[in-house]
């Protein structure tokens, strides 16, 4: 039986659900959310014209850690770049136009603020 969501996840769906919105008023479609894989999950998948998006999005309710965007490490763009390949192949996908993008969340003090950085690798 799951555990029930705690304060982390729901903020991080929540981060997910408002950089969703965001993007889809820029004209993005929405493709996918939170696809996973044996390697990790990729939280947003998004099409900008033709060009497949794949969206690692991070929140925060203070700075307190620091930036949202400051926790996207060398690592973990490596992680996204396997990622992004692995869905590519599991769809069948070659030759397709591609970018990873981040979306940083801050929820502070009743306010939230979005950052939307294009093409972070």
């Amino acid at each position: 039986m799951p555990s029930p969501p705690n304060r982390k996840h729901v903020l991080g769906l929540y981060g997910e659900r408002v950089a969703g919105q965001y993007l889809q008023s820029l004209g993005y479609e929405f493709i996918e959310r939170n696809w996973r894989c044996s390697i990790g999950e990729i939280d947003l998948i998004m099409r900008d014209d033709s060009r497949y998006v794949f969206v690692e999005v991070k929140t925060r309710n203070g700075l307190g850690f620091g930036s949202p965007l400051e926790a996207i490490t060398e690592i973990k763009l490596g992680r996204l770049r396997k990622l992004v390949n692995a869905w590519c192949a599991s769809r069948q996908l070659t030759g397709i136009d591609v970018r990873i993008d981040a979306v940083s969340v801050l929820v502070s003090r009743g306010k939230v603020e979005l950052e939307h950085l294009k093409q972070v690798f």
